[in-house]
């Protein structure tokens, strides 16, 4: 069966009163279309309107990311403000020149040296208080040498006496000694320190810095202690001996006999 041809529409306009009404006819195509049925979400037509899917939300990470830029650039600026405005990495020393006191004439061999190392732990305690109050406690390292010496100064007239045929020398010096304990800046250090609130507070207001010449005394005596319990001494007399033995056979002499005594 063929399809029939749409009629155009016909439309009724007012004609002015008296005459006849016309009637325009439009084509078909001019006619507003009518929307379809919505579909439901089953396809059927006729159903309720089929909503969109939403749109994935977007990640607002850019905020963080400026924050973290902020951070950054304030760090940043505050480290050159420091850099800027802070005390100088180097220090200065306004001091005079050393002065030179006096000078003394050393006849003295030095034969042995010892390098020591001590472990202080000075603590103070304030009776009746508990130590989170009143008291302090230091562990300090304490890194120092001592040398052994023996003073030719105080030889006597005849401690050098030469046998009747030359061949045989003999010498009589004296013992050998221990010198004052030298204590290391460079590698002696605090390793750690427990104070209590009030030494705290007084810390903070004193104007003076911390004293820290009684963990050095300290240190030196247990060094001096440790070098007077060691063979240094006997290491020293030792190498006397050997050196003067080869100085005098160098001299000519074939027996040299090294004999040490205590001093007068």
């Amino acid at each position: 069966m063929e399809a029939r041809p749409e009629r155009p529409a016909a439309r009724m306009t007012a004609a002015p009163a008296g005459n006849t009404p016309v009637v325009n006819r439009q084509p078909s195509s001019s006619r507003a279309a009518t929307p379809p049925e919505a579909a439901d979400a089953s396809g059927a037509p006729g159903g309720p309107a089929a909503q969109a899917p939403p749109e994935p939300r977007r990640r607002r990470w850019w905020p963080l990311a400026a924050l973290l830029v902020l951070v950054v650039l304030l760090g940043a600026g505050a480290r050159l403000t420091w850099a800027w405005l802070g005390p100088s990495t180097d220090p200065i020393d306004r001091g005079g020149p050393a002065l030179l006191r006096s000078i003394h004439d050393l006849s003295r061999f030095q034969a042995a040296s010892g390098d020591f190392q001590v472990i202080v732990d000075l603590e103070k305690d304030a009776p009746f208080l508990p130590d989170a109050v009143k008291g302090t406690r230091t562990l300090f390292v304490g890194t120092g040498s001592v040398d052994a010496y023996v003073d030719f100064g105080r030889l006597a007239e005849d401690a050098v006496t030469v046998s009747p045929d030359g061949e045989t020398v003999t010498v009589r010096v004296p013992r050998a000694q221990l010198g004052r304990t030298v204590i290391d800046n460079a590698r002696s250090y605090v390793v750690a320190q427990r104070r209590g609130l009030i030494d705290r507070l007084e810390e903070f207001l004193s104007s003076s810095p911390q004293d820290q010449r009684e963990l050095y005394l300290a240190a030196e005596k247990k060094i001096a202690e440790a070098a007077a319990a060691s063979d240094l001494r006997r290491r020293a007399e030792r190498n006397t001996r050997a050196m003067l033995e080869g100085m005098l056979k160098a001299l000519g002499f074939t027996t040299v006999v090294v004999e040490f005594a205590d001093a007068p």
